[in-house]
């Protein structure tokens, strides 16, 4: 899809579409939600922050929240090497002589009212979050210096980012820190949700599977470990893989599971194989 702005034209991104389900945490949600929501003419979207430790679901929830909201979404992954073109506008040499220029997913949703969701936000250098600072102010736009143009934000484009607790990220700069309000803590599920989480990604597994695993995770956890559901997916889909040929029993490989995906020091919370 293609549209033009200031008579420069812009080569759109595609929504990302992923088959995912929000499970439990439902205050959290209420938290985003709230944060999107606009209550007066007058009013304007806030652009939330979900913080927490990596694997904990923050881009689910996020994602499970715009489509709530029946809007595209956007996703842009944030790394040490983002530049300021990289969100915005990358222009790119077609041919012999033609120079196009990609909009980001960023740029997309703002065009086209939908949700970006910035992953992992706090790995993006201070340069990068200060071509974003008047998107995420009253002022709603961006500029371009390398298409030479200035995009206002659809009324209903909405901006949350993810950022993950671990010693791999920058601190944000205190002018972007005040601009991405409110924080939404997404911490550990509760057990019955943890096990729903799972049910839900491993419709094939033997309940009794998932059981397990939810029950080391919940250990794990109780010790302030850093293992997430995810782990928990993984240990539980690999146990399986290993039994390829169903004849051995799978509670016997999850300890290998457990090892090959975390280490020899995660078996202690195997408390009950």
């Amino acid at each position: 899809m293609k549209v033009s702005v200031e008579g420069i034209e812009l080569h759109l991104a595609h929504p990302d579409e992923l088959s995912v389900r929000w499970v439990g945490q439902e205050d959290a949600m209420r938290q985003l939600m709230a944060a999107w929501m606009v209550i007066d003419e007058r009013d304007l979207p806030m652009n939330p922050r979900l913080l927490g430790k990596p694997g904990v679901g923050k881009t689910t929830m996020a994602y499970a929240a715009a489509k709530r909201l029946g809007r595209d979404v956007y996703i842009l992954q944030a790394t040490v090497d983002t530049r300021p073109e990289d969100l915005l506008i990358t222009p790119v040499i077609e041919g012999s002589s033609h120079l196009k220029y990609v909009a980001s997913p960023l740029l997309t949703a703002m065009i086209r009212g939908g949700v970006a969701i910035l992953d992992e936000g706090n790995r993006m250098s201070e340069k990068s979050w200060a071509s974003l600072a008047p998107l995420l102010d009253t002022r709603r736009y961006v500029e371009s210096i390398v298409a030479g143009v200035k995009i206002k934000a659809h009324p209903d484009f909405r901006l949350v980012a993810t950022m993950n607790e671990d010693s791999s990220t920058f601190d944000l700069p205190e002018y972007i820190h005040s601009r991405l309000q409110p924080q939404i803590l997404i911490d550990f599920p509760e057990r019955e949700e943890e096990l729903a989480i799972l049910r839900e990604n491993l419709p094939f597994s033997p309940d009794d599977v998932l059981q397990f695993v939810t029950d080391f995770l919940q250990q794990a956890h109780a010790a302030d470990e850093s293992y997430t559901v995810r782990d928990g997916i993984n240990i539980a889909r690999y146990a399986l893989k290993l039994n390829g040929t169903g004849k051995q029993p799978v509670r016997a490989l999850l300890s290998a599971a457990i090892r090959s995906v975390l280490g020899d020091e995660a078996l202690r919370y195997n408390v009950r194989l």
